[in-house]
């Protein structure tokens, strides 16, 4: 069954009488070339465990499951269990998971599931999720690599130099912990229904050590996220509003201990940089 075809894919949602949800941002690929794609991008082989997270009908599933030793799909839509149990019947290194990857213990999931296998992660993520999912992914430590499809525009702002315009906080965030990149670009038409924006298949592959050594990771972490606080102000005053306690005298002392502009902003600064500027305002 091409579970990529147009045709096929109407009738087999019809069987089960199966009906698009828009709160859960289902987009089924149409084109049998881009999972094909996205399962060889993951580097699966038959020493790997692959979680995917919303399968859909199972077209990404399906190439997993034709590389990795065991592929585990989390998915929320009740009604597209008996489509999944269908598609997937020829293959016996697939299980289906019925719930919400949110609320699931994904460490104890690839633990219980993954025994002997490396754990990836390699999916087609729902926009509405997107970065709730990677927070989760990124802060669980068994998954050596992450690779999904998401929005172009989101994807390009997770893999986008430090030092530029498109950085926010949450770049940095990932960029700490793992190492990001995009590797293709997959246009809306290939998706049934078609999007209203073009998609991309970025990989995350996770660092031995962080990107930047720090004394204090919770403080780090909130001098990066107060630089972005108000991301149209300068560096000072985004800081100084988000660190109320250390006041804006100190901040730009800081930033002039370590020859930094009045004027910059908060994406200008990689993550040395706010790593120095933490142990200066830490001081």
């Amino acid at each position: 069954m091409n579970l990529c075809d147009r045709e096929t894919l109407r009738a087999l949602l019809g069987r089960h009488g199966f009906h698009f949800s828009k709160s859960m941002g289902q987009n089924f690929l149409i084109d049998p070339a881009v999972p094909a794609d996205i399962a060889a991008a993951s580097q699966a082989d038959g020493a790997c465990g692959v979680l995917e997270i919303g399968p859909g009908v199972g077209c990404l599933t399906a190439e997993l499951a034709e590389r990795a030793g065991k592929v585990v799909s989390v998915e929320l839509d009740k009604k597209l269990l008996p489509v999944l149990a269908e598609t997937m019947a020829p293959y016996d290194n697939v299980e289906i998971v019925s719930g919400d990857a949110l609320k699931l213990d994904l460490a104890a999931l690839a633990a219980e599931k993954f025994a002997g296998l490396r754990p990836l992660v390699c999916a087609n993520l729902p926009y509405n999720i997107t970065t709730p999912v990677l927070t989760k992914l990124a802060e669980t430590p068994s998954f050596e690599s992450v690779t999904v499809l998401l929005q172009r525009e989101v994807a390009r702002r997770l893999a986008a130099p430090q030092g530029s315009a498109e950085v926010g906080a949450f770049t940095l965030w990932l960029q700490y912990c793992m190492e990001t990149e995009i590797l293709f670009d997959v246009p809306a038409e290939k998706f049934f229904p078609a999007p209203k924006v073009d998609s991309a298949v970025l990989r995350c592959v996770r660092r031995e050590r962080p990107a930047v050594e720090v004394e204090d990771e919770a403080f780090f972490f909130r001098v990066v996220r107060g630089a972005f606080l108000l991301r149209r102000k300068t560096l000072a005053n985004s800081l100084s509003a988000a660190l109320p306690e250390t006041g804006k005298e100190r901040v730009q002392e800081a930033m002039a201990a370590l020859g930094l502009p009045e004027s910059v902003r908060g994406e200008k600064l990689t993550l040395e940089d706010f790593a120095a500027l933490a142990a200066e305002l830490a001081k």
